[in-house]
């Protein structure tokens, strides 16, 4: 492909034909790149900023432009997590989303644009509603936690919000908190299960059309942004504690998904 292709293969991934032509653009996909990387190392309430700002800049096309930042970030935060954490939880929480990723593709090639971000908005604040009652009723929520079936909606949720909006990230920890993991282990499972889940989901944006040779080319321009994130990120967690920590991510889950249900 000839470099005015490529370029106009970019142009087209814009919303309403626009393209990223300014400061002000530049500045904000960089942030969604450094928010893509502090996601990664375990604040995955910021990394729903970058899918504001992608979506914003790029309307549906964003899920598969993201897709492909998200996977530099796993495949950097995988090495780093490694030894605190194993496959086994992972395994048992794949089946259940990889079936919530066949629903969310026939979501995402129906539903409308407006209506991802407010449905994905609902399911976060649903984990959310979850994990205030573990707070406030922690002997109901142990049993519901420790549920098979709790395991099987976390993990439809997830497989639905990942492929919707690549906002999976609060419903996962979410579900790993109800089950008292330290934080440490939480983000190993996590960098195992999203890089896993992110490279099934590749073909499929493919196919779809929104990663293409255009996304691909702006992904590589903001690799420094995405590892400069993870930098900070894992240097970040390792001054907050536990309690800290879990409240972060509640805080964080609100917002967005409070911002994601506002959105539509």
């Amino acid at each position: 492909m000839g470099r005015e292709r490529l370029l106009e293969s970019f142009t087209n991934l814009a919303k309403n034909g626009r393209v990223i032509d300014s400061t002000t653009g530049w500045i904000l996909v960089c942030l969604a790149a450094l928010c893509v990387g502090l996601g990664k190392a375990g604040f995955s309430g910021l990394g729903l900023i970058a899918v504001f700002i992608m979506a914003e800049l790029f309307g549906k096309a964003s899920v598969g432009i993201l897709l492909p930042m998200l996977i530099v970030a796993d495949v950097s935060v995988y090495p780093m997590f490694r030894k605190y954490a194993s496959w086994g939880p992972v395994w048992r929480l794949l089946p259940p989303a990889l079936v919530g990723m066949v629903v969310g593709l026939f979501l995402l090639d129906w539903m409308p644009e407006e209506w991802a971000k407010p449905v994905i908005g609902t399911l976060i604040l649903m984990m959310v509603a979850l994990q205030l009652l573990r707070k406030f009723a922690p002997e109901f929520f142990n049993r519901l936690a420790h549920s098979g079936g709790f395991g099987v909606a976390a993990g439809s949720f997830a497989g639905i919000a990942t492929t919707i909006a690549n906002a999976a990230g609060p419903v996962f920890q979410l579900y790993f908190l109800a089950k008292r993991l330290p934080k440490m282990e939480l983000i190993g499972i996590g960098a195992r299960f999203f890089l896993l889940i992110n490279l099934i989901k590749l073909p499929f944006m493919g196919g779809l059309n929104f990663t293409t040779p255009g996304s691909l080319l702006l992904n590589l321009k903001l690799i420094p942004m995405i590892l400069l994130g993870i930098f900070f990120g894992r240097h970040l967690l390792q001054l907050i504690s536990q309690r800290v920590f879990e409240w972060m991510i509640v805080g964080f889950a609100i917002l967005a998904g409070g911002r994601l249900l506002l959105a539509g």
